[in-house]
C-alpha cells in the first residue's frame, strides 16, 4: 500500500534540487516555472547589456578597426549562441538544467568582472590616442585578458541558452491538457520576459555605456547576474528536474553506425533478424515512462515505424559487430531527431534577416535624423522597437489570439508550432521588401537634399520609417521563436530535449554567420558583373542597399516553400497529424 503511494505522489524520472525524487503537488507548475521567467529577465539584460553596444567600446577604448571590431562582435555573439549546444547536452547526459544553470551564471560572472576591471583600470586598456601619435589597437596580455572576459561570458550565456528554457519547460505536467497549455504560455511568456530584459539593456544600460563610461555598464551586467542566482535558488524547493540519462549523441550515433554496418551486411541478404535486444515488457515500460511524459501514453509499440525505414536496419542482427545493438526505442528516437532537423535549417534564413537589425538597418538609421523632440537617441538603441512590439504582442497572443484560434478550429494548441514558425517565415518576407522599399526612400531623400556624398550631416527624414522592419522582423522574431522552442522540447525524446531546446539558439548563431558570407559573396558576384559590390562605397549612400533587401526577400522567399515542403510533410509525434 505504501508503495502505491509513493508511485501516485512522485514525478517518475525526475528529481528535486536535492537529487531526491519529486513529489506530485509539491514540485513543478506555474509557480516553479515563475522563478525561470524572473531570472530570464536578469540573464538577458546581463548579456545584452553589452553585446549590443560592444562594437563601440572595441572602436573606442581598444583602437580596433570597425571591420575587426564587428567580426570580434559576430563571433562573440555567434559563440555564445552555439555553445548553447553544450548547455543542453550537458543538461541532459550528465547534469539536471538546475545544476548547469547554477554552474554558468557562476562562469558568466567569472567573464563580467575580468571585463569590469580592465574598462575600469587605465593600466589594463591600450593608452588614449592622441593627435600626435598613431593609436595602438589592444594587444598581449591585455588583449589575452578582453577575450578571456568575453569568452568566459559567451560559455556562461551558452549554457544558461541552454538549460533555462528546458529547465522552465520541465516543470509542467505533459499528460494533461492544463499542463500543456500551460507549458504553452511559458514559452511565450519567456520570450517576453527575454524581450524585457532586452529593453532595460538597449535603453538604460546603453545610455549609462555611453554617458557614464563602460566600466558602468560592465558592472551593471555583473550586479544583473549576481542577482539572477539568489532569485533562481529562491525557486529551488519548487523546482523537479529531468534524471539526466547519459550522452543523446551515443544513442544517435550508435543507431546510425548499426543501420550502416547492417545495411552493408545484409544488402545481399534474403531475410533479416529483428533485435529485440530488450525484453517486450521492458520495450513497452519505456515507452509507458516516456508516454506519461510526452503526451504519447497508449502508443507503446515493438515495432518500428515504416518512416525513415533505413535506420530499422539497425535492428538487425550483425555478426560483424554484435556489440551494437539497438532497442527499438532508440532507433524511434533518433528518427524523431532527423526529421525536426529540416525545419531547424529553414529558421536559419530567418535569423541571417534578423542579423540586418543590428548590422546595416543601425547604419541607416544613423545616418537620419534620430531625434526625438529634445531628446536624440543613439542608433544602437534602436532594438527598442521590436522589443516593445513583442513586449505587447506577447501577452495579446497568448490571451487572445490563442483562445479565439483554439475555439475556432476545436484543436488544443488552437496555432501549431509549425504554424507560428510559418508566420514567422512569412513575416521576414514582409520585413525584408519593407526594408527595401523605405531605403529607396531614405536613397532619395539623400539625392533630393544634395547630401548623397556629405555623410555628415543627418539626413532631413525621420528614423522612424526604419522602425517599420524592425517590427516586422520583431513580430517575426516572436512567433518563430516561441514556436522554435516549444517544437523542440515538446517532439524530441525526453533524453534530449535541453539539446533539442538549443537548437533555437543555435539557429541565431548559424544565422549571423551566413549574414556575414551573403555578405561577402553579394560584394564579390556584384564586384565582377557590374561597376562596383553592392555593398560598398565612401558612405552608406553609395550603397545599393535596397537591391541587397530585395535578395534577401527573394531568399526568404524561396526559403518559406523550402519550409512548406517539410512542414506539410511533418507529422506530430504521437499523434500522426501533419500542420493542419
Amino acid at each position: 500500500m505504501e508503495m502505491e503511494q509513493n508511485q501516485i505522489t512522485r514525478w517518475e524520472g525526475y528529481v528535486n534540487w536535492r537529487n531526491k525524487p519529486a513529489v506530485r503537488g509539491r514540485h513543478g507548475g506555474m509557480l516553479a516555472a515563475s522563478f525561470v521567467l524572473v531570472v530570464e529577465v536578469l540573464e538577458n539584460l546581463a548579456y545584452l547589456a553589452n553585446a549590443s553596444n560592444l562594437v563601440l567600446y572595441m572602436i573606442q577604448y581598444m583602437h580596433m578597426s570597425p571591420s575587426k571590431s564587428a567580426n570580434n562582435v559576430t563571433n562573440f555573439m555567434g559563440t555564445a549562441f552555439l555553445l548553447a549546444l553544450l548547455g543542453g547536452f550537458l543538461s541532459d547526459a550528465f547534469f539536471t538544467t538546475y545544476q548547469i544553470y547554477l554552474i554558468s551564471a557562476v562562469i558568466e560572472f567569472l567573464g563580467l568582472i575580468i571585463l569590469t576591471v580592465q574598462a575600469r583600470v587605465r593600466s589594463l586598456k591600450p593608452p588614449a590616442c592622441d593627435p600626435r601619435t598613431p593609436c595602438h589597437e589592444v594587444s598581449g596580455g591585455k588583449a589575452a585578458m578582453l577575450y578571456a572576459g568575453l569568452y568566459l561570458v559567451a560559455l556562461g550565456v551558452g549554457g544558461i541558452k541552454g538549460s533555462l528554457p528546458a529547465h522552465g519547460a520541465e516543470q509542467f505536467d505533459e499528460a494533461t491538457p492544463s499542463g500543456r497549455k500551460q507549458r504553452s504560455t511559458f514559452f511565450n511568456y519567456f520570450v517576453f520576459c527575454l524581450s524585457c530584459g532586452a529593453l532595460i539593456a538597449v535603453t538604460f544600460v546603453v545610455w549609462v555605456e555611453d554617458n557614464k563610461g563602460w566600466e558602468w555598464g560592465f558592472g551593471i551586467a555583473t550586479i544583473s547576474i549576481v542577482l539572477s542566482i539568489p532569485v533562481f535558488l529562491a525557486g529551488s524547493a519548487t523546482y523537479r528536474s529531468k534524471i539526466p540519462s547519459g550522452s543523446p549523441l551515443t544513442t544517435i550515433f550508435k543507431v546510425l553506425v548499426a543501420a550502416s554496418l547492417s545495411g552493408c551486411f545484409n544488402r545481399n541478404s534474403s531475410s533479416a533478424v529483428v533485435n529485440m535486444n530488450s525484453s517486450p515488457s521492458n520495450l513497452i515500460s519505456g515507452r509507458k515512462q516516456e508516454g506519461k511524459e510526452a503526451g504519447i501514453a497508449n502508443k507503446e509499440r515493438q515495432d518500428p515505424t515504416n518512416t525513415l525505414k533505413f535506420l530499422n536496419r539497425a535492428l538487425e542482427k550483425n555478426p560483424m559487430c554484435s556489440s551494437v545493438e539497438c532497442t527499438v526505442e532508440q532507433v524511434e528516437d533518433v528518427k524523431i531527431v532527423l526529421k525536426v532537423l529540416p525545419i531547424f535549417a529553414c529558421t536559419i534564413m530567418l535569423n541571417c534577416c534578423l542579423a540586418q537589425l543590428s548590422t546595416f538597418s543601425v547604419e541607416q538609421a544613423a545616418t537620419m535624423n534620430t531625434k526625438l523632440g529634445s531628446l536624440k537617441v543613439p542608433p544602437s538603441s534602436l532594438p527598442i522597437f521590436p522589443v516593445l512590439f513583442i513586449m505587447i504582442l506577447a501577452p495579446v497572443y497568448d490571451h487572445i489570439i490563442i483562445p479565439f484560434a483554439r475555439r475556432v478550429t476545436k484543436t488544443e494548441m488552437g496555432i501549431s508550432h509549425l504554424q507560428r514558425i510559418g508566420i514567422g517565415l512569412v513575416l521576414s518576407i514582409v520585413a525584408m521588401a519593407v526594408a527595401a522599399v523605405v531605403e529607396v526612400k531614405r536613397k532619395r531623400v539623400a539625392t533630393h537634399s544634395g547630401l548623397l556624398d556629405d555623410a555628415t550631416k543627418p539626413l532631413p527624414i525621420t528614423f522612424f520609417w526604419i522602425a517599420f522592419q524592425y517590427l516586422f522582423l520583431g513580430s517575426a522574431d516572436l512567433f518563430t521563436l516561441a514556436g522554435l522552442l516549444e517544437f523542440f522540447f515538446t517532439e524530441a525524446p525526453s533524453s534530449m530535449r535541453s539539446l533539442a531546446t538549443s537548437l533555437s539558439f543555435a539557429s541565431l548563431a548559424v544565422g549571423y554567420y551566413l549574414s556575414s558570407a551573403i555578405v561577402s559573396i553579394v560584394n564579390s558576384v556584384t564586384g565582377n558583373t557590374s561597376h562596383r559590390p553592392w555593398l560598398s562605397g565612401a558612405n552608406l549612400n553609395h550603397y545599393d542597399l535596397d537591391r541587397f533587401y530585395w535578395l534577401m526577400c527573394v531568399l526568404s522567399a524561396l526559403n518559406f516553400l523550402h519550409y512548406l515542403f517539410w512542414a506539410i510533410k511533418y507529422k506530430y509525434r504521437g499523434t500522426g497529424t501533419s500542420t493542419g
